[in-house]
C-alpha cells in the first residue's frame, strides 16, 4: 500500500508541475508560447507519461476524482479511496510548491494573477458563470471517466490505455480551458488554489463537487452498462449450451 501511496503522490506531483507549470511558464511566453494548445498537450502528456510510468504500482489514478469513479464502478476498493486522495492532494501541493519557487524568481511574478488556479465568474478565462463552469466539470469529468473504465476493460487493448486516456486529457482541456482553466481533479484545483488564496479558495469548492459528481455518475452508469450487457449475454450462452 505505502509504494502506491507514493505512486500517486508522485504521479500527482508530475501532472500539476507539468499541467499548470506549462501554463503559468510557457503559454505566454514572448515569441515562442505555447499557448492554449500547448498547455492542453502539456496535460495530457504529464497523465499518459506518469500512467505508464507508475500505472503499473498504483493504478495511475493521480485525481481524486478518478478514485471515486473507479469505487463507484466497483473497480477500486472502498478502503483505499480515502488514502489515494490523501497522497493525491498532497502531491498536488508539493508540485504547486515547486512550480511557485521556480515561477517567483521571476521579476515581477505575481501569484495572484492566478496561478493557474481554476475559477468562475470574473475568475474565469472567458468570464463564464458559476452555472456553465458547473455544468462544464460535471460532464468533462463524466467523459474521462467514461474513456478511463473503457480504457481499461478487460476487452480493450490495455497497453494503449494510457494513450487514450492521455489524448482524452487533452481534449477536455482544449474545451474547457476558457470556462474553468480546466479541472476534471480536485487534487490538481486545490494545489495551486492554496497558493493564490483569496478567490481560488473561495471557489474551490466548485471543483471538488463538480468532478466527483461526475465521475461518481460515470462509475454508476459503467456498473449498470457492464449488468445489462451480462443480461443481454446470458440468454445467448444458455442457448448455445443446450
Amino acid at each position: 500500500m505505502v509504494s502506491k501511496l507514493i505512486a500517486e503522490f508522485i504521479g500527482t506531483l508530475w501532472l500539476v508541475l507539468g499541467g499548470c507549470g506549462s501554463a503559468v511558464l510557457a503559454a505566454n511566453f514572448p515569441d515562442v508560447g505555447i499557448g492554449l494548445t500547448g498547455v492542453s498537450l502539456a496535460f495530457g502528456l504529464a497523465v499518459l507519461s506518469m500512467a505508464y510510468a507508475l500505472g503499473p504500482i498504483s493504478g495511475g489514478h493521480f485525481n481524486p476524482a478518478v478514485s471515486c469513479g473507479l469505487w463507484a464502478a466497483g473497480r477500486f476498493p472502498a478502503n483505499q479511496v480515502a488514502p489515494y486522495i490523501v497522497a493525491q492532494v498532497a502531491g498536488a501541493v508539493a508540485g504547486a510548491a515547486i512550480l511557485f519557487v521556480i515561477a517567483s524568481g521571476k521579476a515581477g511574478f505575481d501569484v495572484s494573477a492566478g496561478f493557474a488556479a481554476n475559477g468562475y465568474g470574473e475568475h474565469s478565462p472567458g468570464k463564464y458563470s458559476l452555472a456553465s463552469a458547473l455544468v462544464t466539470e460535471v460532464v468533462m469529468t463524466f467523459g474521462f471517466l467514461v474513456v478511463i473504465l473503457g480504457a481499461i476493460h478487460r476487452r480493450a487493448p490495455v497497453e494503449f490505455a494510457g494513450i487514450a486516456i492521455g489524448l482524452a486529457l487533452t481534449l477536455i482541456h482544449l474545451v474547457s480551458i476558457p470556462v474553468t482553466n480546466t479541472s476534471v481533479n480536485p487534487a490538481r484545483s486545490t494545489g495551486p488554489a492554496l497558493f493564490v488564496g483569496d478567490w481560488a479558495l473561495g471557489q474551490l469548492w466548485l471543483f471538488w463537487v463538480a468532478p466527483i459528481a461526475g465521475a461518481l455518475l460515470a462509475g454508476w452508469v459503467s456498473r449498470t452498462l457492464r449488468k445489462l450487457l451480462h443480461a443481454e449475454l446470458e440468454p445467448a450462452v444458455d442457448g448455445g449450451e443446450s
